[in-house]
């Protein structure tokens, strides 16, 4: 193609304005500056392009219990089989994203109320806030789960949900369907079946206490079984226990601890030591009394919900002070800088957390940045 030659400088910036103008109705970007006022600033303008979530805390006992308990009396199991607030963040609204990679919801489920077996693409967890007989069978293993129990449904793995007490139960889920969505790979399959017949329940094949057995015991692996569960793209431990967990954060409330994320213990597959998922990842983090942690950046978006020690403190993002109470979720997106603070002198704080950053690490993307105690920014990873 022979060079093109230059319009003259009467009339450009008319004619660039109809340029830009008849590439944006043919559905493109122009990528270019045209001077060096802010409005011409085009990368800036690329990457503001797409929604970006805010920092956001949702209140359990103020908001989201009494919606579940308002829920409860008016949708029943037979009309569906989810009753579950997803925790929609005001910057990515309408889509269904707590986070941009991620989703919390919150499940009541009323005495003695199972629903059939379903499975999906995204990947979930379950975590226990109240109630002692959570239900939920995965490929074969029945658990029953109370508070601070953590239960997995990777993805492609057969399972249902519900309640087998005689009390309300609430859990927390969370969810990478607003990845897996992008990614455009999301399906959900309800039809369940053994030996050719749909079921509604599907026949237990494991002990129910199966993951404690086999891999409750740290350093020690059995060789008598297949570590291979559902698709193998995920712990074959499907579920962690609170105390176990509690007893070893106590153990080192005397360690130092990391200036940026004071003790923070990560959910890891027991064969590999690697996350539970692919996409996701899982941490509990202690705040011990009067601790507070230094302001920490990163490129992974989180989620954290107070489970021990909520009213006690509150944390800093974006520059904006968040108080936050037993249960409630505060979403973290990637790029804020964030602190969080025990303000209580005797008592600690515990965080329940999940985080993206499986994900951002597969793709080479995950990086920390934090200020040190003189204000310096430093890379941490």
């Amino acid at each position: 193609m022979a060079s093109v030659p230059m319009t003259p400088a009467a009339g450009r910036a008319t004619a660039l304005d109809a340029l830009h103008e008849d590439i944006a109705r043919q559905n493109m970007f122009h990528f270019w500056a045209t001077s060096a006022g802010p409005g011409h600033d085009e990368v800036k303008r690329l990457m503001g392009a797409a929604p970006r979530a805010v920092p956001f805390l949702w209140s359990y006992a103020e908001v989201i219990e009494p919606l579940l308990v308002k829920a409860a009396k008016l949708v029943t199991t037979v009309e569906s089989e989810r009753r579950s607030l997803i925790l929609v963040n005001p910057g990515l609204a309408p889509r269904r994203a707590t986070v941009t990679t991620l989703y919390t919801a919150y499940r009541l489920n009323d005495p003695n109320e199972v629903m059939p077996p379903h499975r999906h693409s995204p990947s979930a967890i379950r975590f226990g806030l109240t109630g002692k007989q959570n239900f939920t069978g995965v490929e074969g293993e029945d658990m029953t789960f109370g508070p601070g129990d953590l239960v997995l449904t990777p993805h492609d793995t057969w399972h249902n949900h519900g309640n087998v007490g005689d009390e309300p139960a609430v859990n927390l889920s969370v969810l990478d369907l607003p990845l897996v969505e992008t990614l455009n790979a999301v399906y959900f399959e309800h039809d369940y079946k053994e030996d050719g017949l749909k079921k509604n329940q599907q026949t237990a094949r494991v002990p129910a206490d199966y993951s404690e057995r086999i891999y409750g015991h740290g350093g020690y692996m059995p060789r008598f079984v297949s570590h291979h569960r559902g698709t193998g793209a995920a712990s074959p431990m499907y579920c962690y226990r609170w105390e176990p967990l509690r007893e070893l954060l106590e153990h080192h409330k005397d360690w130092d601890g990391d200036p940026y994320e004071a003790l923070m213990v990560e959910y890891v597959d027991p064969v590999n030591g690697g996350p539970l998922f692919k996409t996701m990842t899982f941490f509990a983090q202690m705040l011990r009394p009067g601790e507070r942690t230094r302001p920490l950046k990163q490129t992974a978006s989180l989620l954290a919900t107070p489970f021990e020690g909520g009213g006690l403190g509150h944390s800093v993002v974006g520059g904006k002070r968040f108080d936050w109470k037993s249960f409630d979720t505060l979403a973290l997106p990637a790029g804020e800088w964030c602190e969080h603070v025990n303000e209580s002198k005797t008592q600690p704080v515990i965080l329940f957390v999940a985080s993206d950053e499986p994900a951002l690490r597969a793709f080479g993307l995950h990086k920390k940045w934090g200020r040190g105690a003189d204000g310096d920014v430093v890379r941490l990873t």
